[in-house]
């Protein structure tokens, strides 16, 4: 994602998860948006990648969503397969909610082949989901992924303050939506993380304003409420995030 001047950041959205990918994707790039395009599934990169592909400011994340290991799990070679076309992980991860722990034990495994395969390429970004999971998360993490292997991107991080603490000593990111805030719990967890490691997203369509999904690249309500809970003025706040995605891409040549 070594782009020029994005105005905004959106680092976890499903553009394939509108009704029109193509439109979805115009809109981040009229918009200047450093977009990560997060996948469900193997088998939805391509066509992702091949809409993307042109563009200044959208990349594609491959994914393989915790929701879904228990019936893709066979993707996973596909997975790997496909790795050296994208340095963008995501969506990934672990969710231990009511609805998906029962399918812990082949998320897990999904999820530790996941972080084996990145850490064997290197120079991966990867975009993770953590609900009622961020310590197992981490622990994976700090024994999977080495620090010069690859980074983190914490998104819609639900854990404690203990929990974020150890994320960010690993090196982790966050990305932020503006759906978080509506918690007092989430609220405290955010105001104690360090400003540089803070990005935004709009994890659209998921995220709703008004009863409708939020539109593609759509951080400027998280950014101002980022920039609330700080101290700092909206533009002086957007312009820490931008700095934070240069700082989380580096230098790096491998874009896709």
């Amino acid at each position: 994602m070594k782009i020029s001047s994005p105005r905004w950041v959106d680092f976890h959205c499903h553009l394939d998860l509108y009704p029109d990918l193509a439109d979805a994707i115009s809109v981040c790039e009229e918009a200047r948006v450093a977009t990560l395009a997060v996948t469900t599934t193997p088998k939805a990169f391509r066509h992702n990648l091949q809409l993307a592909s042109k563009t200044e400011f959208v990349r594609v994340g491959l994914g393989l969503h915790p929701h879904l290991a228990h019936e893709r799990w066979n993707e996973l070679p596909l997975f790997e397969a496909l790795l050296p076309e994208t340095r963008y992980v995501g969506e990934i991860g672990l969710d231990a909610g009511p609805r998906f722990y029962r399918s812990m034990d082949r998320q897990t495994e999904v999820f530790r082949r996941i972080l084996t395969a990145c850490a064997k390429q290197g120079d991966k970004i990867l975009s993770v989901h953590s609900v009622r999971t961020a310590s197992q998360i981490l622990d994976h993490v700090a024994e999977l992924l080495p620090a010069s292997r690859g980074k983190v991107v914490l998104h819609w991080f639900s854990g404690s303050a203990t929990e974020a603490k150890r994320a960010i000593e690993l090196g982790c990111f966050f990305s932020i939506n503006q759906a978080m805030f509506r918690s007092e719990r989430a609220m405290a967890v955010i105001k104690k993380l360090p400003t540089d490691r803070l990005l935004t997203e709009t994890d659209g369509p998921f995220v709703e304003v008004n009863g409708r999904p939020i539109r593609p690249g759509d951080a400027g309500e998280a950014t101002r409420l980022l920039a609330e809970i700080s101290g700092m003025e909206p533009a002086e706040m957007r312009n820490r995030i931008v700095k934070n995605l240069a700082t989380l891409v580096g230098s790096s040549n491998s874009l896709r």
